[in-house]
């Protein structure tokens, strides 16, 4: 049970070291990556939650843009939690990109 945990801390010290180590440029593109990588994956996670719910009635009802409305509302809405610090698929995703860097050099 010790073992798993001392060895996911160990890679994380190793991949802060390599993190130190990288430009200030280099680690804001492995952040932006990550951030891009959390909001696809959020609007596909949103665009299936929405798959289930039934169009409204009345004024605003389905139309032939609702589609179309929907998909840029469920996109702005991953976006829109992703640059807020997202539900920490960035993090382990930053995380990886650093690592498979430093597997690289």
């Amino acid at each position: 049970m010790v073992a798993p945990v001392m060895a996911a801390l160990s890679a994380a010290s190793a991949v802060a070291e390599v993190a130190d180590k990288l430009s200030p440029a280099a680690l804001k593109k492995t952040k932006d990556t990550a951030q891009q990588f959390e909001s696809v994956f959020l609007t596909n996670m949103f665009e299936e939650m929405f798959a289930g719910v039934e169009e409204p009635e009345g004024p605003h009802s389905s139309g032939p843009g609702q589609k179309t409305w929907r998909s840029m509302l469920t996109e702005e809405y991953a976006n829109t939690i992703a640059k807020a610090g997202g539900v920490g698929v960035a993090d382990h995703v930053q995380r990886e990109l650093i690592a498979l860097q430093e597997r690289n050099r």
